[in-house]
């Protein structure tokens, strides 16, 4: 499974990446090993994921995310929280 993530970082600012194995990248991002941007903004906390059968459905989910401003981002994290996850 693919999975596309929103992590909130330290500094109450937003990342969104693309992955085929969650629990490893989080656990790398939060070794400070992750991407750059979050190197300086430790700790991050999982706060939105979606599931994609492919790689390439994944990556145009996380460009279009990317693309969001920050408020529809938001909107976005709260109507997955409302789901119960």
């Amino acid at each position: 499974m693919n999975y596309v993530y929103i992590l909130e970082c330290a500094d109450g600012s937003y990342y969104t990446g693309w992955t085929n194995s969650l629990n490893k990248r989080i656990k790398t991002h939060s070794a400070g090993k992750g991407a750059k941007y979050t190197r300086s903004r430790l700790p991050v906390k999982l706060i939105y994921r979606e599931k994609y059968p492919t790689p390439t459905d994944a990556r145009k989910r996380e460009a279009q995310i990317k693309k969001l401003t920050r408020e529809e981002k938001e909107l976005l994290i709260e109507g997955y929280k409302n789901t119960g996850n």
